[in-house]
């Protein structure tokens, strides 16, 4: 049933339960990052924002590595021209930037399952999701110090939020590499289990979300994104607003006749 168009590096596939699954897929590259695989993303996850088909994402890989990063080598090859100053500063807003973005706003959950590498962008969009299974052999990384450069997409804004500065100051001016255990200490992901498992704990939560109330858990993630630089008060309208959206939903109806009736609710994520 997908019409979710695959690229060269990026697979996408919508199955017929509301899972969208999108596939990291340069292996050979530890699945380092091109514009076009992250435009392609960006492009998945505003079509999932209004598509009523889309009930959650599952963010994979190909390989044994989640993501290196973005693929700082393709970037830099000699082209015979060098771009106007400036040219990251403006390419960033609407390429890496603009999926991290993506990642924490659109309102569909996001499910992440990590193995290997997860380094700089890897990093990121694994924070960035609203789950994360890593393997416990996982390892995350910051490598923008150790290249001479700073860090970006999100990184500084993600870290400090999550862990606070004294382990963001670890991660970022240090490059301190901590594992997928390491990191569910911290509370940088949902949880760390064994390498063979990631994928099928991952599956099990895009399931479970799949069969969720789509509007209420899409509101949620709004609300929570939201809190942390919204005044109470502003926040409680924001409460009173998606509780009035999610109080008119079919699936509100169905989780009430369900109360009454004693059993499962069914949702249909309408």
């Amino acid at each position: 049933m997908s019409d979710y168009a695959s690229t060269q590096g990026l697979l996408a596939e919508l199955d017929d339960t509301g899972v969208l699954r999108v596939t990291l897929d340069r292996p050979a590259q530890r699945n380092s990052m091109v514009d076009t695989m992250g435009l392609a993303f960006i492009d998945h996850l505003v079509a999932a924002g209004q598509d009523e088909r889309v009930r959650v994402v599952l963010l994979d890989s190909s390989g044994d590595d989640f993501c290196a990063g973005s693929d700082l080598t393709a970037k830099n090859a000699p082209t015979g021209t060098r771009p106007r100053v400036g040219s990251i500063q403006r390419r960033l807003p609407s390429t890496m930037h603009r999926l991290i973005q993506l990642l924490l706003e659109t309102q569909v959950p996001v499910v992440a399952a990590v193995r290997g590498w997860a380094a700089g962008l890897g990093f990121h969009m694994a924070m960035a999701s609203d789950f994360c299974f890593a393997s416990k052999t996982a390892r995350f990384w910051e490598p923008f110090i150790a290249r001479g450069f700073t860090p970006d997409s999100g990184a500084t804004w993600l870290l400090p939020r999550l862990v606070g500065l004294t382990r963001a100051r670890q991660l970022l001016m240090l490059g301190r590499e901590i594992s997928g255990i390491e990191a569910a200490e911290y509370n940088l992901i949902h949880a760390a289990v064994e390498d063979g498992e990631v994928q099928a704990e991952a599956e099990a939560l895009a399931r479970q979300l799949a069969s969720a109330p789509t509007t209420a858990v899409g509101l949620t993630k709004w609300l929570l994104a939201n809190s942390t630089d919204t005044p109470l008060v502003a926040q409680l309208r924001n409460e009173a607003f998606a509780l009035e959206l999610s109080s008119r939903s079919e699936d509100f109806r169905e989780g009430l006749a369900a109360f009454r009736e004693k059993r499962d609710p069914k949702f249909k994520g309408r």
